[in-house]
């Protein structure tokens, strides 16, 4: 317990850290590499041009260049979020689910868009980190719908797959969202050079400002607002 009370406290600073390195404008976002076979390396240019457009129209200051960070790594304490996505299979150890819990825990923000078909993986790799904690359906209401650009009916239809509607899942500790689970969505799909998937500029855009939406939200949670 002691422990983990003392891993807690140093992450507290690293997050506090973190918040002002927001402020500052140095900030980086990352991709999270994890085992199991599935394609963490999908959409290559979706965080990207997230960030650029996180820069130009909320005039944010993320650094341009996308980082990649192994689940399990310390350097995941460095990052305020964190991004995840992919087809298949997701498998995490001990070691690297406690140190997801940690960092989400601690401060830290994780972004999964389900690149159709990571659902079943994703869902129990949740519980082997957080075995006491569900995924909830975020109202339409919820604040990371209504940032800078408002999305009254929650998250965009990008792909349609298997017709149904999108949903945006959360995981809260303490009451707080740590965790944002977009399914049957493609967000970060739309997020991709447009030669990628032939997506219609409104498409991109409306996938764009959610996105925004979603690092807005955790910025100005970090900020205390």
């Amino acid at each position: 317990m002691k422990h983990a009370r003392a891993a807690l406290l140093t992450f507290s600073i690293i997050a506090s850290a973190t918040a002002l390195r927001a402020q500052q404008g140095t900030y980086q976002l990352a991709v999270l590499k994890y085992g199991g076979g599935g394609d963490w390396y999908a959409n290559p240019t979706a965080l990207l041009n997230l960030v650029k457009f996180c820069n130009t129209q909320l005039g944010m200051g993320i650094k341009t260049e996308v980082a990649t960070v192994e689940v399990g790594s310390p350097e995941l304490f460095n990052y305020p979020l964190v991004h995840m996505t992919g087809h298949g299979n997701v498998v995490l150890n001990a070691n690297e689910a406690e140190n997801l819990r940690t960092y989400l825990i601690g401060g830290g923000f994780l972004h999964i868009s389900d690149n159709y078909g990571m659902d079943p993986y994703v869902r129990p790799m949740l519980k082997r980190a957080f075995p006491e904690l569900d995924l909830v359906e975020l109202p339409f209401a919820h604040p990371i719908y209504h940032q800078k650009f408002d999305f009254p009916q929650g998250l965009p239809k990008i792909h349609m797959h298997d017709e149904k509607p999108p949903q945006g899942f959360g995981l809260f500790w303490e009451g707080r969202l740590v965790l944002f689970y977009d399914f049957e969505c493609d967000l970060g799909d739309g997020w991709e050079d447009p030669d990628v998937h032939g997506d219609s500029e409104a498409n991109r855009t409306k996938a764009l400002r959610m996105g925004a939406n979603i690092v807005r939200y955790v910025f100005t949670a970090a900020e205390g607002f």
